[in-house]
């Protein structure tokens, strides 16, 4: 059993992102309070547990009944063990009995995209929607979905449907070729970037130029708008979402660029009704869907252990 807390009951969510990893203090509502943020570990399994670690315990008071993780990888169903995480080296983790029993909490883990997903359906642009989809650009294209007013628990990879046969590869541990994150993910507009500009430059470059007008970069962000809108459209005709909900970092910096060609395209690849109705929206609580979220299967972590 866990103690008691002093005050309100808080728990931690952590959200941990190929780049950048965010730690917050996260209520029952899903606020947000104190913060922690840090450079992700990208060299060892050792050093990413560590970091996450210190985050845990930068924290941690007595108010602190949980633990939420929202991962970018695949997980093994029923354990959670993290299998391989695409951009970062984890490799066969179990990070819920590490944390568990270091720090003597409950501990929740899911797919990073998953957590996003349930906090945009909860409190941000899903709500009120019985079936919801979302993609995250960011250093990947993480994937998220509510089907029937049920979070999908599934590996949700929709970053990685093939989408041009024999495409470029894609990126960190992933060796298939071709999938969308190869084509509109942060590290997708990174390369175009380079190309374009030199070497040096990123997406950041690429979604400022085309703020200034710079015709290369709008087209760019065409050609990507309209490759995601494709995905999309494809995508719509399996899991027919009323609501496509747009994050990510790259994905909510772009978004001018991206959301209404990308629904213009969708529509156009999607069955009847959703050729009239699918909707394509930005998500509305950025960086907190994922600490958010995190700290949403924490709660059901700390109701399951009583």
């Amino acid at each position: 059993m866990v103690a008691r807390a002093v005050g309100a009951p808080l728990v931690i969510g952590i959200d941990l992102g190929g780049t950048t990893t965010r730690a917050a203090l996260v209520d029952r509502d899903g606020t947000i309070h104190s913060r922690h943020e840090f450079d992700t570990p990208e060299h060892s399994e050792q050093e990413v547990l560590a970091a996450l670690d210190d985050a845990v315990h930068e924290l941690l008071d007595d108010r602190v009944l949980a633990i939420g993780f929202g991962v970018p990888s695949n997980l093994e169903r029923g354990s959670g063990r993290i299998l391989r995480a695409t951009n970062l080296p984890l490799d066969d983790v179990d990070l819920v009995s590490h944390a568990s029993s270091r720090f003597g909490l409950p501990v929740a883990i899911e797919n990073d995209a998953n957590v996003a997903t349930l906090a945009e359906w909860k409190l941000g642009a899903g709500k009120g929607a019985a079936n919801v989809m979302m993609l995250t650009l960011g250093t990947g294209v993480g994937g998220g979905l509510v089907l029937d007013n049920q979070l999908y628990r599934g590996w949700v990879e929709l970053g990685h449907v093939v989408l041009r046969a024999d495409g470029p590869p894609c990126h960190g541990n992933c060796h298939g070729h071709g999938h969308i994150e190869a084509f509109v993910s942060g590290t997708a507009a990174d390369g175009a970037a380079a190309e374009l500009y030199g070497d040096g430059n990123d997406a950041r470059v690429l979604v400022a130029r085309a703020l200034e007008g710079e015709g290369r970069a709008c087209a760019t962000l065409g050609e990507i708008a309209a490759l995601l809108g494709a995905a999309i459209g494809s995508l719509a005709n399996i899991f027919d979402p009323e609501i496509v909900v747009i994050g990510g970092g790259f994905g909510e910096a772009a978004g001018e660029f991206l959301l209404e060609p990308a629904q213009e395209a969708a529509r156009k690849e999607a069955l009847y009704p959703a050729d009239r109705t699918l909707r394509v929206v930005r998500a509305e609580l950025g960086e907190n869907a994922g600490l958010a979220g995190a700290g949403l299967i924490a709660f059901e972590a700390l109701a399951e252990a009583g």
